[in-house]
């Protein structure tokens, strides 16, 4: 009888054990597979820069398929004569592999080669579509003084033009309009 109990007692903690091991197993494979610090990616076509990507921190995960900046991130892309054609900066990054999209939040900052500014919490860029988007209150400054407000926006990937849902602004009139 007492043999009958320490065998049922090893199978149950052999039991425990294995949902242990598994668990733990489960959490390895969601550990980074690699970290990279002060990334400095340059890309190019045909011996012309595109664009300039920098990142205090990136970590790439394996079995999510995704990489993740979350200390920030700035991009700059150029035109085909290597002019500065728009920036792009904010404090968190993720790239999602499987649904080819990267999404930036907090603190989104977008300049165009217009001299536009997009500002909200959250910007995706839809690399299959080529289109760029949010979902989030957005303020966009023009080079004239105009500064519109919506509850979202998009655009194509140079972020010109942009199209504002339920828009609301402040447009500067010139004073002699009506002269």
């Amino acid at each position: 009888m007492l043999a009958a109990l320490a065998g049922i007692l090893c199978l149950s903690a052999c039991e425990n054990d294995l949902k242990a091991i598994q668990k733990i197993s489960a959490q390895e494979v969601s550990k980074p597979i690699s970290t990279t610090t002060g990334l400095d990616v340059i890309t190019s076509d045909s011996a012309v820069i595109k664009m300039h990507l920098t990142s205090p921190l990136l970590i790439e995960y394996l079995d999510k398929h995704f990489q993740e900046m979350p200390k920030g991130l700035k991009i700059i892309s150029y035109d085909s004569k290597g002019k500065e054609e728009g920036e792009i900066t904010a404090d968190y990054g993720i790239q999602r592999e499987n649904e080819n999209i990267i999404e930036l939040r907090r603190n989104v900052v977008c300049k165009n080669s217009q001299g536009e500014t997009f500002k909200s919490d959250e910007l995706i860029w839809d690399k299959g579509k080529r289109t760029i988007y949010s979902n989030k209150p957005v303020q966009i400054s023009f080079s004239d003084g105009t500064i519109l407000y919506g509850t979202g926006a998009d655009s194509n990937e140079s972020m010109y033009p942009w199209t504002i849902k339920n828009t609301t602004g402040q447009i500067p009139v010139n004073q002699n309009f009506g002269q």
